[in-house]
């Protein structure tokens, strides 16, 4: 197998194409990465720990009898959170005993990064390796090539970790890619959460903690952790992160392991129904989770902590529907916030446009955005263009929020739309086909510092996204009409079928002496509930009435309004409404001018009212990015089209005459 220097990250990926050439034939492309993704971290971690790798044997041979806790002295002599005790490197396991050998290099990792390679499974890996009579081919290649942080840069192997998992996962249509975020966006979004921070930095000593709840392959914190030291390269900084897939958490700890950073921060599991954070605050939370992912998985525990917990907990103020979980996440990070007298905590967390109005008046995702917004956390909302993701093309947007807004955005939130904001790339990645710049970032975040309102930035109060959700009822007016068709259709009425044959029958036989009659429905509903049919049943129920009176109804709009038996209007369930007033506004100023000159005889059901203020209408929350943007295109001009047809009958007859000749 032919080896290659690597300096880039184009020779990195032709490296990895031509492991994954040996592999054809002997394993399924989709266990491609899952083979040389740890195989290349092996390899990583040998370079990184390479120039220590000696002392590190020399002190655990000499103090390895001694009593003394080695896992708390080698990683000082390692000068990194690992260390390896092995005898063996990858260039030293030898063609005969491979197996056994690469097994116990592996065992002897200290046992953080051994975690890591447990999460691939990566013994089991050994094992088919070695039955296709493949494993030394792979760890001599690997053996060649160096890795060390000082010629393969942190960004250069994220990269080649994200390009490995996109092609494989697509080749089998799988959703490992789901988690990754684009270095454009990344930069992007910890920019924007960082921005109001700089100052910050100028001091001495600061301590950040910076966390992510999806982490993934750690792209989010490593982004944040460089941009940070851009900021303050003596600031002490804290990762932390969640991830639910064990061999993309088992990425994220090496990549956290090879900064120096420990790894008991970087949990693996369920952050919705299992978080294993659940005593910390942070300052700083980045965060991309899946977008339209179901939570049924975690439903059982989501609702327990929102049942016993309410807002103590991370779920009081609401549930969204089952099929998308995007909004538990925003609750949760809100909830890992550092406490404003402690610094306080900034979140930037891309979402799908669903967030942002999915859900009526009452509904949990209303309840949240009105949390949201009572609370005065949401900063800025970023539109993002379409074409920035590997594995979808819709339109995406940043939330940022905050428990320590400036003076300035006090109950304020500001709009930027950036759908125009891009740079096609000169080369596709999967559904990628735009990024943002970092010149373009800059615009955008001194757009926003700016706090001005211009074509692409709209300011509102929190209050402008929220209304009132009213009921409009209209009276009933109907007249009877006793026709033929309707008498006999009350032998189908299901009403009728609860009461007795002869009782039914009489009744049909009183309506089929006044077919062709016209009664008014108040009148017909007094006389039902006088009448004994046939003498020896009683007075019709309620329900009989009801079904009876339905039966006959025909719309009439000239006719009076029908009244219960308090003389008040009934409701005419088929003409109920409803309206959205603007929370800024009275509910009867809007009535009388929006909806009583269309409808005179309506009026607002006030007895339902809000659960949380006890007014009338349901308030509700929605933030409708397109309309505030929406740009008026005046139609055509009757001319221009009446032109342009024309034209296109001009070149059609031509066409047709051509035929004509042909033929």
């Amino acid at each position: 197998m032919e080896n290659k220097e690597i300096k880039d990250g184009n020779n990195l990926s032709q490296f990895i194409w031509t492991i994954a050439d040996e592999l054809w034939g002997d394993f399924k492309h989709v266990d491609f990465a899952r083979i040389i993704l740890p195989l290349l971290l092996l390899r990583r971690v040998e370079c990184v720990i390479e120039p220590t790798r000696e002392a590190v044997l020399k002190k655990y041979n000499d103090e390895k009898e001694s009593g003394i806790d080695l896992e708390m002295v080698l990683p000082h002599v390692s000068g990194f959170p690992f260390y390896n005790t092995s005898q063996y490197t990858l260039a030293t396991l030898g063609s005969t005993n491979t197996q056994a050998n690469l097994e116990d290099y592996v065992s002897k990792f200290s046992p953080n990064a051994r975690k890591a390679f447990e999460g691939f499974d990566f013994i089991n890996t050994i094992n088919k390796l070695a039955k296709a009579k493949l494993l030394y081919r792979m760890v001599s290649a690997f053996a060649d090539i160096d890795l060390h942080p000082n010629v393969v840069s942190d960004r250069v192997m994220s990269n080649a970790y994200e390009h490995l998992i996109q092609k494989f996962a697509a080749t089998v249509n799988e959703k490992a890619s789901e988690f990754m975020t684009p270095k454009d966006i990344s930069r992007f979004v910890t920019k924007a959460v960082l921005s109001s921070d700089e100052e910050i930095f100028n001091n001495k000593g600061v301590i950040r903690t910076i966390y992510d709840p999806t982490c993934g392959i750690g792209g989010f914190l490593s982004d944040g952790i460089g941009q940070i030291k851009e900021l303050s390269p003596t600031a002490r900084i804290i990762p932390f992160g969640q991830e639910l897939d064990p061999e993309t958490h088992a990425l994220a700890l090496i990549s956290m392991m090879i900064q120096g950073f420990d790894t008991e921060n970087i949990k693996q599991g369920n952050t919705l129904s299992d978080d294993q954070l659940s005593d910390q605050k942070f300052h700083y939370g980045l965060a991309n989770p899946p977008f339209g992912i179901k939570w049924e998985k975690a439903k059982e525990a989501v609702e327990a902590e929102r049942e016993s917990l309410g807002y103590s907990g991370r779920f009081g103020a609401g549930l969204p529907k089952i099929s998308d979980g995007s909004m538990l996440f925003i609750q949760h990070l809100v909830s890992k916030m550092e406490l404003p007298e402690n610094g306080g905590g900034r979140i930037g967390i891309v979402l799908s446009g669903s967030p942002l109005f999915n859900g009526a008046a009452g509904s949990g995702e209303s309840e949240i955005r009105r949390w949201l917004f009572e609370n005065d956390l949401v900063e800025a909302i970023f539109a993002l263009p379409t074409d920035l993701f590997f594995n979808t093309s819709i339109g995406t947007y940043v939330w940022l929020l905050s428990n320590k807004k400036e003076a300035t955005r006090k109950d304020k939130v500001q709009l930027i739309n950036l759908v125009d904001t891009w740079t096609p790339m000169r080369k596709s990645e999967g559904k990628k086909r735009r990024f943002i710049s970092e010149e373009q970032i800059n615009d955008i975040l001194r757009e926003y510092d700016s706090f001005t309102e211009s074509e692409i930035t709209k300011i509102f109060d929190t209050t402008d996204f929220g209304y009132r959700k009213i009921t409009v009822e209209r009276p009933l007016r109907v007249k009877m009409a006793f026709t033929r068709e309707n008498v006999d259709a009350l032998h189908h009425v299901k009403a009728l079928d609860k009461v007795k044959t002869s009782e039914k029958e009489a009744f049909i036989d009183l309506f089929e002496g006044i077919v062709g009659k016209e009664l008014m429905y108040d009148d017909l509903k007094s006389n039902l509930k006088t009448i004994d049919p046939a003498g020896d049943f009683g007075k019709p129920t309620a329900s009989t009435i009801k079904a009876l009176l339905k039966n006959f109804m025909v719309r009439d709009e000239a006719s009076d309004a029908a009244l219960d038996d308090k003389g008040h209007p009934i409701v005419d369930t088929e003409l109920r409404d409803t309206e959205n007033v603007p929370l800024k506004e009275s509910i009867d100023d809007y009535f009388e001018r929006e909806v009583l000159p269309h409808v005179p005889d309506a009026w607002i059901d006030k007895s339902k009212v809000d659960e949380k203020d006890g007014e009338a209408g349901i308030v509700g929350y929605e933030i409708n990015f397109n309309r505030y943007f929406h740009k008026y295109q005046a139609p055509r001009s009757l001319h221009d089209i009446d032109m342009e047809m024309r034209g296109v009958e001009a070149e059609i007859s031509e066409l047709l005459d051509e035929v004509t000749e042909n033929v």
